[in-house]
């Protein structure tokens, strides 16, 4: 039983449910987003597999919560502790930020989410 309990404790080196959908992951097209409720987002740098207007965070997929953007649109961004959290599948050149300076649409309004580079 310590061996199974152990190997499922290791077994997610993904961070969270989120990152195993794809949310934030960066892409050209939306074909390469991982669950169908996404769209490549080509409003931010490196693309963004995500959710463009939701209105609740029932409308993000497990690990993401609906973020009042400064662009005026409402997305489902990947919550996170950490910047690591956040680059699990994007590139270098275009990493995500860990940000507290943010509105999330629903409470609590404590917590992080991963923010791309706009365009």
């Amino acid at each position: 039983m310590t061996a199974l309990v152990a190997f499922a404790a290791c077994d997610d080196d993904k961070g969270n449910k989120a990152n195993d959908l794809g949310v934030g992951a960066q892409c050209t097209e939306t074909a390469q987003c991982d669950v169908e409720t996404q769209e490549c987002l080509l409003d931010f740098k490196g693309g963004y597999c995500g959710v463009k207007d939701c209105t609740a965070d029932l409308d993000c997929p497990e690990g993401s919560r609906c973020v009042a953007h400064d662009d005026g649109f409402n997305y489902c961004f990947l919550i996170c502790v950490d910047k690591a959290d956040c680059n699990v599948n994007r590139d270098l050149e275009n990493e995500a930020n860990c940000s507290s300076s943010i509105t999330f649409v629903e409470e609590p309004q404590d917590g992080k989410a991963c923010v791309p580079p706009s365009n």
